[in-house]
């Protein structure tokens, strides 16, 4: 069995594996990014090389997602507020949007459930096989080790096999 830190690169998921949790199909992913209206970014950041600030700001510039960020400093990011915790939002997200460590992903978990998100997101490079479990049996829908700006934007067209859309709709090299 994996341990809670491995990502199972290329692993095939079964029982033996993740109990009752299998990783969402592509379709279904699509479904619930369509379905979501708000998004809990849990590990906000200010930092603009962290991945976090990175998916926020895309987030906010292009798409029509309510954006709610969480860390327990507080303050703002992009002129909005920072609550220190998930039972601050004035409104249940959705889906939470997680950027901690695996070893924190069960608070995380206990804190979404608590405040009834539907959708727990574990970012790219995260996996946790209880959580996952613990999470489907209560009834939320969970994506682990995947980037929801690159999901989203895989979905909206924004992503093509050469990775990010460039603009370019010509195989000419551009006049400088």
């Amino acid at each position: 069995m994996m341990s809670d830190t491995e990502i199972p690169h290329g692993a095939v998921l079964t029982d033996s594996g993740v109990g009752d949790w299998q990783p969402p199909l592509a379709r279904e992913r699509r479904q619930l990014l369509h379905d979501t209206k708000t998004i809990a970014i849990v590990g906000a950041s200010t930092n603009p090389s962290r991945p976090a600030y990175f998916v926020s700001t895309y987030l906010l510039a292009s798409t029509n997602y309510t954006v709610y960020f969480v860390n327990p400093s507080g303050g703002t990011i992009m002129g909005q507020p920072v609550f220190k915790s998930l039972d601050d939002l004035p409104e249940t997200p959705d889906m939470v949007d997680v950027f901690r460590r695996s070893t924190e992903l069960p608070g995380v978990l206990d804190d979404a459930l608590r405040i009834g998100a539907r959708t727990l997101w574990v970012q790219l490079g995260l996996w946790h096989d209880d959580v996952a479990r613990l999470a489907t049996r209560a009834g939320m829908q969970v994506v682990m080790n995947r980037c929801l700006k690159i999901e989203h934007a895989r979905f909206a067209g924004g992503l093509h096999r050469a990775g990010f859309d460039t603009g370019v709709i010509s195989a000419k090299r551009a006049k400088l």
